[in-house]
């Protein structure tokens, strides 16, 4: 899975610099910028995927940079970092466009949290929306508005509700990666140990209603999630 690109835009260089190598080592790709001046244009060089701004800087403070980042890119998440805990610093970041807050000094195990939840919340929205709902799958015809799966049309299987759902995610991203935490956050609005078990057995469910046709598998991508393979 390619590595998430990050914008840290710091003028404390120490900080910034720890910032930078404790998130290259959770491995993703930083960029780190010293002002909000040089913060903009590093954005306008590159495609980032989440943007750290501190909020008190020289030139341009991070509240100005992030409009004019949300001009660029109004989905793009925003994270502010600040030392002051004002309620009105809050709301006004809040305001134009941020995602979340962080006051200094902060845990970096919560700011990393707090990172890979806001990314996930993001696939979900980048999830390919469709109002396409009859599938051909193979030798199988899946109508997810009737929630029937009909195999050559001689059997046909109601699904389950969240059996609809998984697999319609499955097939709007057939033959590619439908990452685990995805699925779960769409599917039970969660991301835990229990709901992750509970989507093994409905993969299993599935696996079992698709045996019948050789050419289809769903493969488990170990920590990443499952892909529905259609073969020719």
């Amino acid at each position: 899975m390619e590595n998430k690109k990050i914008l840290i835009v710091e003028d404390d260089p120490n900080f910034g610099s720890i910032l930078r190598d404790y998130l290259s080592l959770n491995n993703y790709k930083i960029t780190l910028a010293k002002n909000g001046i040089e913060g903009f244009e590093k954005y306008k060089k590159d495609d980032f995927d989440l943007c750290i701004l501190d909020v008190m800087m020289p030139y341009k403070d991070g509240f100005t940079l992030a409009k004019e980042i949300r001009e660029k890119n109004s989905q793009i998440p925003i994270i502010f970092l600040t030392a002051k805990t004002l309620k009105e610093d809050v709301l006004k970041g809040f305001k134009v466009g941020g995602d979340d807050y962080l006051s200094k000094p902060f845990d970096s195990d919560v700011l990393l949290a707090k990172i890979k939840a806001i990314l996930n919340r993001q696939k979900i929205i980048d999830i390919p929306h469709s109002e396409e709902f009859e599938f051909t799958v193979g030798d199988f015809i899946f109508n997810s508005k009737l929630r029937l799966l009909s195999y050559k049309n001689v059997n046909t299987i109601k699904l389950s509700p969240k059996e609809n759902q998984l697999l319609r995610l499955l097939v709007i991203h057939l033959n590619d990666l439908l990452p685990r935490e995805v699925a779960l956050n769409k599917i039970w609005n969660d991301d835990n140990y229990f709901t992750s078990r509970s989507m093994d057995v409905y993969i299993a469910k599935l696996r079992k209603y698709l045996k019948s046709d050789s050419k289809i598998e769903i493969i488990n991508i170990h920590g990443e999630g499952f892909r529905l393979l259609v073969r020719n």
